[in-house]
């Protein structure tokens, strides 16, 4: 018999440890199975099997346990490569998770540890089984067209020679074969040259592409990273190695993947949530097989299972988009390090206003620092700041000032087209009684509800709940109705179109991109000047590249700054600078103008000023103050549960234990969301290994309850 080490499905750290099975087979590391546990069955991952000589109750007597039998084998074959069974090991230590949830973040729905094992699509191919047959030129055609595209579906087959595949199937020439469906990005366009690099991305090229390991491209926008990113790719692939491409949001992908697929065609896959189970699956498939050289992906295509990497991009490093807040709370760049170093190839991190993490890593030589500091076309587009609140006293408009009409006015009389960025959706922010001047609120969350036009309902934006505008106020039943406060980016549509009844608008915002392909069809329109005014929240900011928008207005640009988090002031200056470079990237000048409360705040400053060296000082001489990182690490412990005096005795009974290991800055009760009480603890200590290294022990040996329990390691909010 043989003796099998698993790792067991649970979310319990005081069970996260290998459990042993026998098994009249031997069966590899990184196969699933299901094995008895307790009174139930549950799914395990193997991490190792040896022959054992004895038997069951043998090993049981040895062990003081006893051993049970494993049910059922699930794979064929390991769904994990040793790279990323490491990689997952290495993943739980660095976020606290457990090894079950580091292996799940690694596999696609279709093949995930977790619950169901859910199908995959069979398709039917055609092969090729005997070519000595009599053809006629016909029937010749159609069998060297198989021989050239081998493997080829009966479905494509059938629409090329609809009556003579099975004229050759009857013959016995082809046979039908079932297997997985693997579908190919379809290039759009004939294939084209790469472009030729100027003197300075040149040099960047030649920077990255001698050595491996970490490199800053630090990069104005419009300066051209994604022609050094392209360069790289190809030196890559002729080499026979794969190249990963991250980008931070879905809205990002098409606009990529249509310039990558340029250069590419064939070769490029693309991998985020926007994508159906199935199709994610089949380009993990293709990844996996080596058929795929190119990917374009979000946060998750960083655990697809390359085989040899030669290149590794995360373009907009600073985004927060990479930072997954549930566990395994990892960071993409983290994880992105970690491979890059496993397979000896460059990573590339690209951003125009880099992380502060990221930036003082590159001062101080931890990261190579390559700059692109000049801008294709034009310069800088040039900024102008409106204080609102002077616009307010004067009695104008709180939404449009002045300014941004005058401007949009230019804009649509040169038939030249403007972006709007507003980064709150919906129609009015909240609604108040005119009686009792009570707020709407959500029943599940501590939060107000927003008042959304085109369905005429109230949501919240953290749990999805909508519900119908009231009659009656809930607070004093009066029936006088209720004031809208704020405004969002669909009130912000309707305002435009009142100042400008013959421009044409689109919106970009979560609550009209959640249909497949809503992103790609919204850019392609605007791309064709279909729509002279683009509003949106923060996705219309990131990554967007049109050459005939020479305005771009930023709405409640200081917003960011009414946080209380300690990344409020990077966060707000990383929207503005992100924002003004969607400006003149084209021959054409460009203009961007910042509506603010706050001009005097150092982050719109700087903005303003587009100075992201001056900003970077200030904000670390802040962070050093308030001993913030990169100058000391967090660990963040967020207790939830219904019933708020038991999660709140939970918390202290934690804290209580953990303050005499660490310092804690004690227990914080957070709002209520999702009907779910919340209390979090967060511990600091200046060197991160030194803090993960006494959490790690204190959770193997601690008797205090943590259900509900969820560890964020260095999280980028602090609510």
């Amino acid at each position: 018999m043989y003796k099998v080490e698993c790792w067991i499905e649970n979310a319990v750290h005081s069970l996260d440890h290998l459990f042993t099975y026998g098994s009249s087979v031997p069966i590899e590391r990184g196969i699933r199975c299901y094995v008895p546990f307790g009174k139930s069955r549950r799914m395990a991952f193997v991490d190792h099997s040896e022959e054992y000589d004895g038997t069951l109750e043998s090993l049981s007597q040895k062990l003081g346990y006893p051993v049970k039998e494993i049910q059922q084998i699930l794979d064929e074959e390991p769904l994990l490569n040793q790279e990323l069974y490491d990689l997952a090991l290495w993943l739980k230590e660095k976020t606290l998770s457990t090894t079950i949830a580091c292996f799940q973040v690694m596999m696609t729905n279709k093949k995930r540890v977790k619950g169901k094992v859910k199908s995959v699509v069979l398709e039917q191919i055609i092969e090729i089984a005997d070519e000595s047959f009599s053809l006629s030129v016909k029937q010749a055609q159609c069998l060297r067209y198989v021989q050239e595209h081998t493997p080829i579906s009966y479905i494509e087959l059938r629409k090329k020679y609809p009556s003579i595949v099975k004229t050759l199937l009857n013959k016995g020439v082809f046979i039908k074969k079932a297997q997985e469906r693997l579908s190919f990005l379809q290039a759009e366009q004939e294939v084209q040259p790469l472009k030729v690099l100027n003197q300075e991305q040149t040099k960047a090229y030649q920077l990255i592409q001698r050595k491996e390991g970490v490199h800053l491209l630090y990069g104005q926008t419009g300066s051209g990273k994604t022609e050094v990113y392209l360069h790289l790719a190809k030196k890559a692939i002729e080499e026979g190695k794969q190249v990963l491409i991250l980008v931070p949001e879905i809205g990002l992908t098409p606009q990529m993947v249509n310039r990558v697929s340029r250069v590419f065609g064939q070769d490029l896959g693309m991998y985020h949530s926007g994508l159906n189970e199935q199709e994610r699956y089949e380009q993990y498939q293709l990844v996996k097989q080596g058929r795929l050289k190119v990917i374009v992906g979000t946060r998750s295509a960083v655990f697809l299972p390359f085989q040899k990497l030669g290149l590794i991009v995360l373009d907009e490093e600073h985004d927060s988009s990479y930072k997954q807040d549930v566990q395994p709370s990892y960071h993409c760049r983290d994880v992105a390090v970690e491979r890059a170093g496993f397979h000896h190839c460059p990573l590339v991190l690209g951003s125009a206003t880099p992380s502060l993490e990221s930036y003082a890593k590159a001062l101080k030589g931890v990261y190579q620092m390559v700059s692109l500091k000049t801008r294709f076309g034009q310069d800088m587009a040039k900024v102008h700041v409106v204080d609102m609140s002077q616009e307010i006293r004067q009695g104008k408009d709180y939404i449009l000032s002045d300014e941004l009409k005058q401007r949009l006015t230019e804009v649509l009389r040169k038939k030249e087209q403007a972006i709007l960025l507003l980064n709150k959706r919906g129609y009015s922010r909240l609604l108040r009684c005119k009686s009792c001047q009570e707020v709407l609120t959500c029943p599940h969350c501590d939060l107000a509800l927003s008042y959304h036009a085109d369905c005429q309902k109230m949501k919240c934006h953290s749990c999805g709940y909508e519900m119908k505008v009231l009659r009656r106020c809930p607070h004093c039943g009066s029936e006088h109705g209720f004031s809208g406060y704020g405004f969002g980016t669909q009130r912000l549509c309707e305002e435009v179109q009142k100042e400008f009844p013959k421009s044409r608008i689109l919106r970009m915002d979560f609550d009209n991109t959640q249909r497949k392909n809503a992103h790609r069809k919204i850019l392609e329109s605007f791309g064709n000047h279909k729509a002279d005014i683009l509003v949106g929240t923060q996705m219309v900011a990131k990554g967007l590249d049109f050459p005939n928008v020479t305005l771009v207005g930023v709405l409640n640009a200081d917003d960011g700054l009414q946080r209380s988090d300690y990344r409020s002031g990077e966060h707000t200056f990383d929207l503005l600078m992100q924002a003004a470079g969607r400006s003149g990237r084209g021959e054409k000048k460009g203009t961007v103008i910042f509506q603010v409360y706050n001009p005097t705040h150092f982050a719109i400053r700087f903005a303003i000023e587009q100075d992201y060296e001056s900003f970077f000082k200030q904000e670390m001489v802040y962070r050093h103050l308030a001993k913030y990182p990169p100058y000391t690490s967090f660990v963040s412990f967020t207790f939830e549960g219904r019933k708020e005096e038991k999660v709140r005795e939970i918390a202290e009974n934690f804290q209580q234990e953990i303050a005499k290991i660490c310092f804690s800055l004690g227990v914080a009760a957070l709002l209520k969301k999702q009907d779910l009480y919340r209390y979090r603890i967060v511990v600091k200590e200046k060197y991160l290994e030194n803090l993960l290294k006494k959490i790690r022990v204190f959770l193997e040996v601690t008797t205090v309850e943590l259900q509900g329990m969820k560890i964020d390691v260095n999280p980028l909010y602090l609510e």
